[in-house]
């Protein structure tokens, strides 16, 4: 094989290369891809939704707590304008000592960008005191090795005071090291045509 024959063949193998690495980005990882299509168990391409924040971790806490959070929250694409047609759970819980704390939520709204998201829901399950039926909020920055959480009763009596949908304290408490996989799906929402 002469040596243009070689180039071009080699060129060839390079675009047939970056041709399969931009399908698989298409596809998305989660962190900045694309994800318009997402394959389904039998092999059929699906549409994207709109919006996702799934995954658990432990917060960091030196003196021992054992505080765990857990998401499986959704906004369908074909909601993808309403955060409050978010559909899923999350649940955490925190241990210390004999005193413990657990609640179970439905969620009621969910709003992501980029790599943080907030989501609330209604409390359906709970041993704390006077939390059933009691709207709570929490919100989380996924950037892979740091990620970080906050909730909306850092401030308030979840108790006593009302928890608009969709709102939450910002991200401050750390996640403890090796225990956060949580995935945030950016919202895709249509802008209203000019």
């Amino acid at each position: 094989m002469d040596r243009r024959t070689k180039i071009a063949a080699v060129a060839a193998a390079l675009l047939i290369t970056a041709g399969a690495a931009g399908s698989a980005t298409a596809s998305g990882d989660g962190k900045g891809g694309v994800r318009e299509a997402t394959a389904s168990g039998d092999g059929k391409r699906g549409v994207r939704e709109a919006a996702a924040l799934t995954g658990t971790a432990k917060l960091y806490r030196p003196a021992g707590d054992d505080i765990t959070f857990s998401f499986d929250a959704h906004l369908a694409a074909k909601d993808r304008n309403d955060p409050l047609a978010a559909t899923g759970t999350f649940r955490y819980s925190h241990y210390k000592g004999d005193w413990r704390g657990t609640a179970e939520v439905k969620v009621d709204c969910l709003a992501t960008g980029g790599e943080v998201a907030t989501v609330t829901g209604i409390v359906t399950a709970t041993d704390v005191p006077g939390l059933l039926h009691k709207r709570v909020g929490v919100s989380v920055y996924d950037n892979g090795r740091h990620d970080r959480l906050g909730y909306s009763w850092l401030a308030s009596d979840p108790t006593k005071d009302e928890v608009p949908p969709c709102n939450s304290a910002a991200p401050y408490e750390r996640v403890r090291a090796g225990t956060g996989d949580f995935t945030v799906l950016p919202w895709r929402f249509a802008y209203p045509a000019e």
